[in-house]
């Protein structure tokens, strides 16, 4: 993957893990009740659900470029598409609520990973998404096999910082998105609309 391309790969997966989520918001919640230390937990958890997905997705492409190239090409514009319909969904979307913490701190690790995990997994939209996102960045000439560990941990790497971020200031940032919310949204809204507008004509 060339340099330029990976920059791309990197601001797109910033923005995706920005976007307001099950996992964010279990993350945010989780952050507020158990601390930030105990949440990477549940971080680690949900990581683990994407790189299944990631797996899942790359595996349907493989097939697909060994098939026709030009499948890759349709399946650009068609996730491009469902980018831009992501993003205007987004936009109108009413601010994220997070209750007020629980004061709890007997959490075990191993069922914060169990809640991330299954929030990462029980997400059918999170699999659509990385459909449409993962043909961007797709080279059919390269090996399929160092493609995947690229973009798998670039993502990770992206979704781990936002997340523990999240985490560790979850009290300061569930009141601001009751009060900023949806103008958060409506930057993340027009980040994928922009991304999937511009990816496929690369």
């Amino acid at each position: 993957m060339q340099f330029n391309t990976w920059l791309l790969l990197l601001v797109t997966t910033l923005g995706i893990s920005l976007t307001p989520g099950p996992n964010a918001l279990l993350v945010l919640t989780h952050g507020a009740m158990h601390g930030s230390r105990r949440t990477l937990s549940t971080i680690a958890g949900g990581l683990a659900g994407f790189v299944a997905m990631i797996a899942l997705c790359l595996f349907g492409i493989a097939a697909l470029v060994q098939a026709s190239v030009h499948g890759l090409t349709a399946l650009k514009w068609i996730g491009g598409a469902y980018l831009i319909w992501l993003g205007a969904g987004l936009w109108r979307a009413p601010p994220m609520q997070v209750s007020a913490p629980i004061d709890s701190r007997s959490a075990r690790p191993a069922v914060l990973f169990r809640q991330g995990l299954f929030s990462a997994l029980a997400n059918p939209k999170a699999l659509l998404l990385f459909s449409a996102f993962l043909p961007q960045f797709i080279d059919p000439h390269r090996s399929l096999l160092t493609q995947f560990v690229v973009v798998t941990a670039t993502y990770l790497a992206a979704e781990f910082v936002v997340e523990y971020l999240i985490a560790a200031t979850a009290d300061r940032v569930r009141p601001w998105l009751g009060r900023m919310g949806r103008r958060f949204n409506r930057v993340c809204g027009g980040l994928f609309v922009a991304v999937g507008a511009l990816l496929p004509l690369r």
